[in-house]
């Protein structure tokens, strides 16, 4: 079945990961700016990041019939040093132009600290001043619904953000429904083992319906599987569920909320 994987860290995969992604019914990725594995010494090592993501990783993809998409910012893990943080926000505007980007992200929270929280609302308000979509990435940790809060109070004091042009990302049973009721996006993140397996995810459907929602695979430098979106459409499809009903939640929703920005056009 055909099926968007709307975040995954491309860069992190080797080529033959896009071609069994591709031979399972991959028609596009987006790649939000994250961690490279290591903290970065420079602003400059973003600068080439920001190269990666814009112009190697669609070559890189297109071969498979793939279409490559990408967000740009500074992420949460690396945000810790408010004046490296806002030096490497000031490189993104360089960037904003390339085919490719569909907007800020994942921006959000790591550890909840003061800094962190500093930086996410610095590119929050970035995002509103130049209209740009916004994907944001919600804590790894126990306190997680704590983090979660902390995003949607300053999303919500900003007051210049629609809530249906911000997905919310790495949603569980504990904080899915904060923020579908707060009216975003919320995508469930799909591994192996941590955040959401497809059984779990497809039990969070059944419970709270498929609008607003997609799954993702993440892909990155840990333990993670670039081919859980197809193996959530297996676990859904032997649940009995239509395939309209997959399409919805790994095609169509991502379709939708991506092509509030006009460069997306895939799937």
């Amino acid at each position: 079945m055909p099926y968007i994987d709307p975040h995954i860290h491309m860069v992190s995969r080797t080529t033959d990961d896009y071609a069994a992604m591709a031979a399972a019914g991959c028609v596009a990725v987006t790649e939000p700016a994250f961690w490279a594995g290591f903290d970065r010494s420079s602003p400059e090592g973003f600068r080439d990041y920001f190269r990666q993501l814009t112009q190697v990783e669609p070559r890189r993809a297109a071969p498979f019939g793939i279409d490559h998409y990408c967000w740009l910012c500074v992420n949460p893990k690396e945000a810790e040093d408010p004046a490296f943080a806002r030096e490497v926000i000031q490189l993104i505007p360089e960037f904003l132009d390339a085919p490719n980007v569909l907007g800020i992200g994942e921006i959000g929270l790591n550890r909840n600290t003061r800094n962190e929280l500093q930086i996410l609302e610095e590119q929050i308000a970035f995002a509103a001043e130049h209209d740009q979509l916004i994907l944001v990435h919600t804590p790894h940790l126990e306190d997680k619904r704590k983090g979660t809060t902390l995003i949607l109070d300053a999303l919500r004091r900003n007051g210049n953000i629609s809530t249906d042009r911000v997905l919310i990302d790495h949603v569980e049973e504990h904080t899915i429904r904060m923020v579908l009721d707060e009216g975003y996006w919320a995508g469930m993140t799909l591994y192996p083992d941590t955040k959401c397996t497809p059984q779990r995810a497809a039990d969070l459907i059944e419970c709270y319906g498929s609008e607003r929602l997609w799954v993702n695979s993440a892909g990155d430098w840990g333990h993670s599987d670039p081919l859980a979106v197809p193996k959530f459409q297996q676990e859904f499809r032997a649940r009995g569920h239509a395939a309209d009903a997959v399409d919805r939640v790994t095609l169509d929703n991502p379709r939708a909320f991506l092509s509030q920005c006009e460069r997306f056009s895939a799937g």
